[in-house]
């Protein structure tokens, strides 16, 4: 599967912000330059300003980026005719690949609203469309369960070295993919809660408040 190049990444702007990912991603936003950002994207301190007005805009910009970037990869997933067919997994990495160093240390830093707000949001679409046919209505509600769900999803990019060194391969390669791919399948395929027992569980928790 192929995702269509977006038309803006050609233009200057999108070199900035290009730039702006790689050294947000390998020094942190505070240590980032704007003059260090220019001079990667072959651009000047006062283009950039420019664009963005700000180093905290600049990163707004790469945050909106990487949540259109992942719109559209849901919107290929959702369209396509044969899913079975493809490592979702794989296509991920891909794409996001690039941006994994940004995403890990934003994450850590508490940043990253707009691609975290905009996984759950989808992650709300999908579950929504699971409850439908779910044999028992859940007590949690849609969003929270996206929310803990998004969370153990971006884990894997902050935690990909110790998640690495566990599973005896580099989580974020082509073999790591089908692994990982293979790991979630069995995962979610297998509760390892009856339904009975999560009833119980569910009723335990709320009699102790």
């Amino acid at each position: 599967m192929t995702i269509a190049p977006d038309p803006e990444d050609l233009t200057a702007r999108a070199r900035i912000r290009d730039a702006a990912l790689q050294h947000f991603g390998e020094h942190g936003f505070e240590r980032a330059t704007i003059r260090g950002i220019a001079e990667t994207a072959g651009v000047s301190s006062g283009l950039v300003r420019h664009h963005f007005g700000s180093k905290e805009a600049l990163r707004d910009a790469c945050d909106e980026h990487l949540a259109k970037l992942i719109r559209r990869i849901n919107d290929q997933v959702r369209s396509d005719p044969m899913p079975s067919d493809v490592n979702y997994v794989a296509v991920a990495r891909t794409l996001l690949g690039p941006y994994q160093a940004y995403v890990g240390r934003a994450l850590a830093e508490g940043r990253a609203e707009a691609v975290f707000d905009e996984l759950v949001r989808l992650g709300e679409e999908w579950i929504e469309e699971y409850d439908r046919t779910r044999p028992d209505p859940s007590p949690v509600p849609r969003k929270a369960r996206a929310a803990a769900v998004t969370a153990m999803a971006l884990s894997v990019t902050v935690l990909r070295h110790h998640m690495s060194r566990a599973m005896g391969v580099e989580v974020l390669s082509p073999e790591g993919d089908k692994l990982l791919a293979k790991t979630l399948i069995d995962i979610y395929s297998h509760p390892m809660l009856s339904l009975e027992d999560a009833a119980k569980a569910q009723a335990a928790l709320d009699q102790h408040g």
